[in-house]
């Protein structure tokens, strides 16, 4: 008779006779073969010596009610190498917590996740009854000692995963099983284990805590995925949560970290696996698509000067037939190949990521256009709100069958679980998308006109990293002028001194009062190609802000550029102002929305892509391939390096790949990433990306010693720049706090090839293309090592939270913060007939001129997805896994670090209700949360991850 699952708590693990509040963490992923009985190791394809280790013999025991819990004599039993004649066998139990699916049966299974689960429910039962046939999970004790006579490591008796087949009915998502080791009592404080899974599937395993070694637990984070022996017969090795600096890590695993390490690498040679944990180094050669139409080819970025980037994981795919420089494109419903560790766990997938953007891209994508091509363009405003008031039916009722039965697997599926875009709903028969209000229309649904709300946005909106203060007048290009027209901008004194309050632009100049975003020579050398496109029409922008006496900015001058047709002819270059009479203030609104156009692309390509994902990925590889999981410098960063692969590897198969979202929606087209590698090779430097560094080279900041961060904001109602430093002070502070219990000295540093290494390795590999730059850091000291944790440390949580988390916020509403831009703007010549049409509807020439509704639908879905917070996210402060370390003074210094974080979002609190911060409190005027550190699941406007997962 089949038996019942037995249920329980969803959070709770099901075996309560041990803690269950640990939750470690760790991405240790040694490849090492393992041969018992002799427990004889070696690296796979290398052709090296094998560890030499101390054979145990498997002691008899008698099996008695007491023989648990009872020292065992070794005597008549074969002999244990390192134990004397009559020594004491000690029988050391574990607690192993593996995290599985929770679904009760196949039929849930396949709702919650198709064909998936249906598989993982199948595979689940399957290898509970080859454990049960004999196949187990074997782990092996690996102590940090050698014998002392025969130089041999330390290890125990192979013990087995036990119960596994009669926990298999359980429905939990943590379920603990035990394992019990036999070994001497000279065998030293174990310092690894050893994995061998017998079942064909893997496993995730969460941890591993061995009881009462000397009255103390010793733990083993793991929180990775245990490949089936069929897949490789490599062991897995887990360390425990000790920390050693290379030179002083145990006799007993000085070879196994260093195979550990080895394995990792890859030869450069191979189609990746995805059971595979190998971390190696390729160009950006995949985003376009020649072999589908010769129009979707794009060329390499990476390894070449012309186009520099940072490198991203190798996945060894095959090169497409009619390019082979370019790695083959996957096709729908298959995945990037990712480190095996860095894919997103079940409850992120679950919640949102790879199946919210796919379902969209894939599966609704093409109906969106269907349905939306016949009215593409927005007739007025209230279409737009249309978008937040009903719903944009995908198909009609008469359909066929499979249709309405796809529309009911979406029904069925949103009713099991949360994870569908929040922007879908099922209608009667039909699918339909409406849109939740954006935070900012919400408050004021005007505000977008305002020029005050302009000029706040450049300091609290979603790009507030590109604001700079004139420091002299006029301003200049470096670009060549017999290319790109005059050198010298267009913008006159006559053009702002009506808008200045009175003073002259010297005078302001003086008083930093003149600010500007400039995109001049950002976008200039690619405006004619990008213009030859149909429907797709751009300037170089440039807009200077007048620093009100109120603490806000209004824009009072935007320039608008086009460069030289050929050789020797003068670039066009257009100056508007703030309206004095209705066709005027038209004028100034198109202007305002290219310059918003214009930021909206470049924060898109290199504040938020480069400079907040792609440039953190050689971090990533390098910290896996040359810092043990035993490095204290590697248990700092791993939780600042979390899905940031697989998030990366999502972009490139559908944002930023050809024909992806970025090309079609933004105005740049297929030149974006080309918009992106030209601002890495004359911008983008390491020792630039942190905070104070960034202030001070746009001019927003001066040093003063006396204030906190040692800065002085020029605008002190800077709410991007004064939560910042808060933000960034306790980071340094706590990274120096961290590194100094490790490094006494200068000698310290130079003394760990680790470290030196991993640093090394992201200049000379990761970062190739810049790798002679004089800038990069030296490494030194131990003030050298905390600035460039900072920096990395910064960089994936509050830079990319700043620029991430309020897109939907901002750009939901699309005349906000256009992406693209379709005409440009017509000279007033009643001769004119596109002048003549603004004049006769200026609101149809607007919305012609931003993106269509298909443009716009699909960028707000996208938005949405991205500006989303996932359920198991952690935040700035937080640490789940309590036991990461075995060091006190670590765990005490990242609790204070936890509080520290906690008093900054009060004191951001406080300021966000201050009404005397004009620029985060007012009359619609949204508060300045972006680096508010904590937030709910879902959009919210707020949060600081730890890392970059979205």
């Amino acid at each position: 008779m089949m038996q019942a699952p037995f249920h329980a708590s969803k959070k709770i693990s099901l075996d309560r006779r041990h803690s269950n509040d640990f939750i470690p963490f760790s991405f240790s992923s040694p490849k090492l073969c393992v041969k018992s009985p002799n427990f004889t190791l070696w690296e796979k394809h290398k052709l090296s010596s094998p560890i030499q280790v101390a054979q145990v013999s498997s002691p008899t025991l008698r099996d008695s009610p007491s023989s648990r819990n009872s020292p065992t004599r070794h005597g008549g039993s074969p002999s244990m190498h390192g134990a004397a004649k009559g020594s004491i066998l000690r029988r050391l139990s574990a607690t192993v917590t593996i995290r599985r699916k929770h679904t009760t049966s196949l039929l849930e299974s396949f709702l919650e996740r198709g064909l998936e689960g249906l598989l993982d429910k199948g595979f689940q039962d399957f290898d509970a009854r080859l454990d049960s046939a004999g196949l187990k999970v074997i782990l092996q004790l690996i102590s940090t000692e050698i014998d002392p006579k025969t130089r041999k490591v330390k290890v125990s008796q192979e013990a087995i995963l036990k119960d596994w087949e009669k926990k298999a009915r359980y429905v939990a998502d943590k379920v603990e099983y035990t394992a019990e080791f036999m070994v001497p009592d000279n065998f030293g404080l174990p310092g690894a284990i050893t994995i061998l899974n017998g079942h064909p599937h893997e496993f995730y395993l969460e941890t591993i805590a061995l009881d009462s070694w000397n009255g103390e637990k010793v733990y083993f984070p793991c929180y990775s995925w245990v490949h089936s022996k069929i897949d490789s017969p490599e062991r897995r090795v887990f360390f425990s949560n000790q920390v050693y600096l290379p030179e002083e890590t145990p006799e007993g695993l000085k070879d196994l970290r260093e195979k550990e390490m080895s394995s990792m690498m890859g030869d450069g040679r191979g189609l990746r696996k995805r059971h595979e944990r190998i971390y190696d180094y390729a160009v950006y050669n995949d985003l376009g698509h020649p072999d589908k139409h010769k129009d979707l080819s794009r060329p390499q970025f990476g390894g070449m000067q012309e186009r520099a980037y940072p490198r991203r994981v190798r996945t060894g795919r095959a090169s497409q037939k009619t390019d082979h420089k370019s790695e083959m494109v996957l096709g729908r419903g298959s995945e990037y190949y990712v480190p095996r560790d860095e894919a997103f766990e079940d409850l992120k997938k679950e919640a949102y990521v790879a199946g919210n953007i796919k379902l969209f891209v894939h599966e609704l994508l093409p109906l969106v256009e269907k349905t939306l091509t016949k009215q593409s363009e927005f007739k007025c405003f209230s279409d737009i709100d249309h978008l937040y008031n009903e719903s944009v039916m995908l198909q009609e009722q008469q359909q066929p069958d499979l249709w309405t039965n796809m529309v009911g697997l979406f029904a069925n599926l949103n009713s099991y679980k949360q994870g569908l875009p929040r922007f879908l709903e099922k209608l009667e028969d039909s699918i339909g998308i409406r849109f939740s209000t954006p935070q900012l229309f919400a408050k004021d649904r005007f505000s977008w006109l305002r020029d005050e709300e302009m000029g706040r946005q450049a300091l609290a909106g979603v790009n507030p990293l590109q604001i700079e203060l004139v420091k002299s007048f006029p301003l200049m290009s470096n670009l060549d002028p017999e290319v790109y027209g005059p050198k010298e901008s267009a913008i006159k004194a006559e053009h702002l001194e009506q808008h200045l309050g009175g003073l002259s632009v010297q005078e302001a100049i003086e008083q930093k009062r003149l600010f500007v975003i400039d995109y001049n020579d950002a976008f200039m050398p690619f405006i004619n190609r990008i213009n030859a496109q149909k429907d797709r029409k751009m300037y170089a922008s440039r807009t200077i802000f007048f620093l009100n006496g109120s603490g806000t900015l209004s824009p009072v001058a935007i320039e608008l550029s086009l460069p030289t047709s050929s050789p020797g002819c003068p670039g066009s270059q257009r100056v508007f102002t703030p309206g004095q009479d209705a066709t005027s203030h038209w004028l100034w609104k198109l202007a305002k929305a290219h310059a918003s156009s214009n930021d909206a692309g470049y924060h898109q390509l290199v504040n938020h892509w480069l400079r907040g994902h792609a440039v953190v990925e050689p971090y990533v590889i390098a910290t896996h391939r040359q810092l043990s999981i035993l490095h204290p410098i590697s248990k700092l960063l791993l939780p600042h390096l979390r899905y940031t692969l697989e998030i990366n590897a999502l972009a490139r198969q559908l944002l930023i790949h050809a024909g992806g979202v970025i090309e079609t929606c933004f105005t740049t087209g297929p030149y974006s990433m080309e918009v992106s590698s030209a601002a890495y090779k004359s911008l983008w430097r390491f020792d630039k990306e942190n905070l104070p560094a960034d202030l001070l080279r746009r001019g927003m900041a001066t040093e003063d010693p006396d204030r906190p961060g040692k800065l002085k904001l020029v605008i002190e109602d800077y709410p991007y720049a004064a939560d910042g430093i808060l933000i960034w002070n306790a980071i340094q502070e706590w990274v120096n706090e961290y590194v100094a219990l490790y490094y006494s000295g200068p000698e310290s540093i130079a003394n760990d090839k680790e470290i030196q290494k991993w640093w090394e390795e992201i200049r000379q590999q990761g970062h190739g293309d810049k790798k002679d730059e004089p800038w990069w850091p030296e490494l030194n000291t131990k003030e050298d090592l905390t600035s460039i944790l900072s920096n990395i440390i910064w960089v994936t949580s509050a830079h990319h939270a700043a620029v991430n988390f309020g897109q939907y916020a901002y750009g939901g509403y699309v005349p906000n913060h256009p992406c693209m831009t379709r005409r440009l703007i017509p000279e007033e010549d009643l001769n004119n007939k596109e002048f003549q049409e603004l004049l006769q509807n200026p609101q149809k020439f607007f919305l012609s001129m931003i993106s269509n509704k298909f443009q716009a639908t699909y960028v707000m879905s996208v938005m949405d997805s991205l500006s989303t917070h996932a359920p198991d996210e952690e935040y700035l402060g937080q640490r789940v896994q309590i036991n990461w370390t075995s060091d006190l003074r670590a765990i005490a210094g990242s609790n204070a670090f936890a509080q520290k974080v906690k008093q900054i979002e009060r004191v951001i609190d406080r300021r966000n209700a201050d009404v005397g911060l004009k620029n985060r409190n007012g009359a619609g005027v949204l508060p300045y949360e972006l680096l508010r550190p904590t937030s709910g699941a879902g959009v919210t406007g707020r949060g600081i991850p730890n890392s970059i997962s979205i």
